[in-house]
């Protein structure tokens, strides 16, 4: 792409809270833009009643995203300089009727003979509302429909001169490839997360583009309703990075979100801000409903504010949801930090381990918590009283294998555990179980250092782990294999934990998978005791997080480096 057709937005975030358009100034061919913007208007809303035309019904805020599609194509070279658009829109702001809308342009302002265009979602479901808008809107309009040739029961429609069609298509790989599509429209990209080969699926996608130089890609999506994953997460981020300037693409990044400054201070929920992000906001965003439904979510709970605010505000949804979640989530994002096992081991004078799971089924995790030498002075506020607190920092590192198997009977989480593989935070096992091998390298590597205080450990289950260990001097006969209590018993640890993230004295190392645990984590009360459980059985992993308790109750106890003497049995073990 030249300067001039650079589709960054870096002062989106002025933009937005103006109530400016999100799409930057381009260089459009004005002939193009404008024969575009005129056809747009004329099409009509099939499911309104009166049936008004797009700029009857007040879809002003859909111009420029319109003008910049189509006004990037050259005419001379039959090359279209914004090849993709991803919009980012919560619920009911005419997201599925637009796109609709755009795809018939496209068919009409086509110029290739027997152009193939697609509309791919990854449910039926979802495919079908967008055709069915579609073919709608040509029936709306009596010279539309003499233009057009409808195939319902193949969900397609056929230009009558050019041939040019649009149809539905699966969202698989087997029915993409081969497929030279000159424009794409994909519903709901958000969804595509839960299919397994879902990057794969985007993959065919784009390729089928890649001899059509006049051909786009369009993705519309609300936010998703749990932190983004997989193919989601991969396309959002990508977007973002265009706006902010970071690549240069040729997308067009439209993405109504808030200001993290106004997400941090639950912003989302004053409704001076609701039309920032619901550009339809009066017409067909009804601002009463929007009130209504905030009403009942908040006495719901966190879990419905949470679903709320994703759909109808964009708001990505990240730790701080559930009413039963740990305490320590409203922090943990806040404490992380840059830092690896390395780091970790140069800058601590005594470490403990912490290791939890290992079932097939499961994952192994792992966790470091090292203890700084030197006293950090900090000053801290309590019941109004302001005092210097003395006390050494913590830094935490974590890391967990799972056998593959879990990828198979795990389906949901899948695209997880491979972001996770892919950002180096699991490693994926095949049958030879490699999982104890590398837990104990990194034991040894601790040991190395001179460091280790002790390794801490759910007693039950241990087998292989306590003979792998005991290879390596592990033991519990010279106390470097430590039984950390569970269950209730793990109170102490879990409060420590989240009392220390609170204030600051307990930094862990950036981790996406150990995010994820921590959101699994459901805190459930009695009496006199909590415990830590899973928030959903079998898929909702966080055996990381009880590592960490498990390297936590053997911190907590202010132990020593041991007494064994690591270095030199190493060297006589090797």
């Amino acid at each position: 792409m030249t300067p001039s057709w650079s589709t960054a937005c870096p002062d989106w975030e002025d933009r937005i809270v103006e109530r400016r358009t999100l799409v930057p100034d381009l260089p459009l061919f004005a002939d193009e833009a404008e024969k575009a913007l005129r056809i747009f208007n004329r099409l009509r809303l099939p499911d309104v009643i009166g049936q008004p035309t797009m700029a009857e019904a007040g879809t002003e805020w859909l111009h420029p995203i319109v003008s910049a599609l189509f006004g990037s194509y050259d005419e001379r070279s039959h090359r279209r300089m914004v090849q993709e658009l991803f919009l980012l829109v919560p619920k009911k702001n005419s997201k599925s009727s637009g796109a609709a809308a755009i795809m018939v342009v496209a068919l009409i302002m086509n110029r290739r003979p027997e152009a193939e265009f697609l509309l791919i979602a990854p449910t039926k479901q979802i495919a079908d509302i967008a055709f069915k808008q579609a073919w709608g809107i040509i029936r709306a309009d009596r010279s539309l429909s003499e233009l057009f040739h409808p195939q319902e029961h193949l969900r397609k429609i056929t230009h009558h001169t050019s041939r040019a069609s649009l149809q539905i298509k699966a969202a698989d790989t087997d029915v993409i490839t081969g497929s030279k599509s000159t424009g794409i429209l994909i519903d709901e990209t958000h969804v595509f997360a839960k299919k397994s080969n879902a990057a794969d699926i985007f993959v065919e996608i784009r390729g089928s583009l890649a001899a059509r130089p006049d051909g786009f890609l369009i993705q519309v999506t609300t936010q998703s309703k749990e932190p983004p994953q997989g193919v989601f997460k991969a396309e959002l981020s990508k977007a973002r990075r265009v706006r902010d300037g970071q690549i240069r693409l040729p997308l067009l990044p439209v993405l109504y979100e808030l200001p993290a400054r106004l997400i941090d201070s639950d912003g989302w929920k004053d409704p001076a801000t609701w039309g920032l992000v619901n550009p339809n906001l009066g017409r067909s965003v009804d601002e009463q409903f929007l009130a209504n439904q905030l009403l009942v979510a908040e006495d719901e709970g966190r879990e419905a504010l949470a679903l709320l605010a994703s759909q109808h505000f964009n708001v990505e949804i990240g730790l701080r949801l559930r009413s039963d979640r740990w305490a320590g989530a409203d922090v943990w994002e806040e404490r992380g930090i840059d830092l690896n096992l390395e780091a970790l081991l140069e800058r601590s004078e005594v470490v403990t381990v912490g290791i939890d799971g290992g079932g097939l089924d499961d994952l192994f995790g792992l966790s470091v918590i090292g203890r700084e030498p030197i006293e950090v002075e900090e000053e801290v506020e309590v019941d109004g009283i302001k005092t210097v607190q003395r006390t050494k920092r913590w830094l935490g590192w974590s890391k967990a294998w799972c056998h593959r198997g879990v990828l198979q009977r795990r389906k949901s989480i899948e695209t997880k555990l491979l972001d996770f593989e892919k950002a180096g935070d699991l490693v994926i096992v095949g049958d030879e179980l490699a999982d104890v091998t590398g837990i104990v390298a990194v034991v040894e590597r601790v040991m190395a250092a001179g460091k280790l205080a002790a390794v801490a450990v759910d007693p039950a289950g241990l087998g292989e782990l306590a003979d792998a260990l005991d290879g390596i001097g592990i033991t519990a006969e010279n106390k470097m294999l430590i039984g950390a209590p569970q269950g209730f018993g793990m109170m102490n640890a879990i409060k420590t934990a989240e009392r220390k993230l609170t204030n600051g004295t307990f930094h862990h190392a950036k981790s996406g998978l150990m995010d994820w645990c921590v959101g699994n984590l459901k805190i459930e009360p009695t009496a006199t005791a909590i415990r830590a459980t899973k928030q959903n059985a079998g898929d909702a992993k966080i055996d990381p997080v009880m590592a960490m308790f498990d390297a936590v109750f053997m911190m907590a106890t202010n132990p020593k480096v041991s007494t064994f003497n690591a270095a030199e049995w190493i060297a006589s073990y090797g």
